[in-house]
């Protein structure tokens, strides 16, 4: 089970550093390619599940243009803190920001898209968190899922005891927890892989990173 209150504090603590990491441009490029994946038209609502501070919504703006509506849900006040700041200086007034969980979002059913980024392995329940997701978009809507995971590739699978290191290192919460992180992470994105195949079409998975991210996009039937 997910503890929610250690979840928003350690993004608390690193909201105001969170964009030193998502500027990266490897980093960048693949946030963009996720974007991308969404195939936004102007005029389009976007809806982006953990949102955080915001890097993605100049992007998602971008492809909605001024007469489309972008809104970004999160669960950490000081991230959307953060997300506010960055709406604030470009003066976006089609872009909005809810304290929520994604797990259960608080918006309307009858958007175009809705974008996840490196949020899905917190869920407890995946496939039913993609499920609520689903939901929301109208029929012909996209949904894409940008996630890290352990490499499938032989050669790189050693790189993946480093990988192990570093999300025990850098998750939110271990207490309880009768595994690895990382293992319950890779089942997290397996979960989720697996509901958005079965409730999209035309889904397509690609692996960026060596391997270690994974892109899963797809139009709801």
């Amino acid at each position: 089970m997910t503890d929610v209150r250690a979840v928003q504090q350690f993004y608390g603590r690193w909201a105001r550093y969170y964009d030193l990491i998502a500027s990266v441009p490897l980093v960048d490029s693949w946030r963009r390619r996720a974007v991308d994946a969404l195939a936004l038209q102007a005029g389009d609502v976007a809806v982006e599940m953990g949102c955080g501070t915001g890097a993605n919504l100049p992007l998602l703006r971008d492809r909605v243009g001024p007469t489309g509506r972008v809104i970004g849900v999160d669960f950490t006040p000081g991230m959307l803190s953060e997300a506010r700041r960055r709406v604030d200086r470009a003066g976006w007034s089609n872009v909005h920001l809810c304290l929520g969980d994604a797990t259960c979002p608080p918006i309307t059913p009858g958007v175009d898209a809705v974008l996840g980024t490196f949020v899905v392995g917190l869920f407890g329940d995946p496939a039913s968190v993609i499920d609520e997701w689903l939901d929301l978009v109208d029929p012909g809507g996209r949904l894409a899922v940008l996630e890290a995971g352990s490499t499938d590739r032989w050669v790189l699978k050693p790189l993946n005891l480093a990988f192990r290191a570093f999300t025990r290192l850098s998750a939110p919460s271990n207490r309880g927890a009768v595994q690895s992180p990382a293992v319950t992470l890779d089942g997290r994105i397996r979960s989720a892989a697996d509901r958005i195949d079965a409730r999209t079409t035309g889904t397509t998975q690609n692996t960026l990173g060596l391997g270690f991210v994974h892109l899963w996009a797809g139009r709801r039937v």
